[in-house]
């Protein structure tokens, strides 16, 4: 934020800002209401996203959630969410404080562990995991080796930060489509066309 933003002049932002960046995940939270509601939002698109995420890859399906958390929290993503959001304003609205209702952050805990257990810990999606962190430490060595591929953004910010730093920057800001499509461009061969594929 202080040194990538606006094209390497950074953003100037307050202290509140800055720590509520910092205390977005983890156990801490951030000294403002404002910063501890980001805290809250991020963390239900989170683990809603993941489900997706999960359900897609086919590694769950929506009744391999538990019943009792289904009937708390919802039976789709939407409702999910939707009770997840609720729950935050009933439990907030009024105080000078940010929570949830009792029952729905029992539920939506209880959430995070079944997905520690069925999903993140997942033979399946750790078997992924390998190939992800081979493609990321590719990324890194391609890039040192050849910095002048990089956004010029990056390229610039090497004397003051080092080539190790940026391209630990750039990749960092990758989503994992992009960071795929990058890898696939850089180390799979295009395929031949004869004049009957055009």
């Amino acid at each position: 934020m202080e040194k990538l933003e606006k094209n390497g002049e950074g953003l100037n932002l307050t202290y509140e800002v800055r720590d509520g960046i910092v205390n977005h995940t983890g156990d801490s939270m951030a000294s403002t209401l404002e910063g501890v509601i980001v805290k809250f939002a991020d963390r239900i698109a989170y683990v809603n996203h993941d489900i997706d995420d999960a359900l897609r890859a086919g590694i769950i399906s929506e009744n391999d959630i538990p019943i009792q958390l289904r009937d708390v929290l919802g039976n789709s993503q939407s409702a999910r969410i939707n009770t997840m959001v609720q729950s935050v304003v009933e439990a907030s609205f009024g105080k000078n404080e940010i929570s949830m209702t009792p029952e729905i952050e029992k539920a939506s805990e209880d959430l995070r562990g079944f997905l520690f257990e069925n999903v993140y810990f997942n033979p399946k999606a750790k078997g992924e995991e390998i190939k992800a962190k081979e493609m990321l430490i590719r990324l890194f060595e391609f890039f040192v080796k050849h910095p002048e591929k990089m956004p010029e953004l990056y390229r610039r910010m090497i004397d003051s930060e080092g080539v190790e730093r940026c391209v630990a920057d750039f990749i960092s800001g990758m989503t994992d489509r992009y960071a795929i499509d990058l890898f696939k461009d850089i180390w799979v061969p295009g395929v031949w066309k004869t004049p009957t594929d055009i």
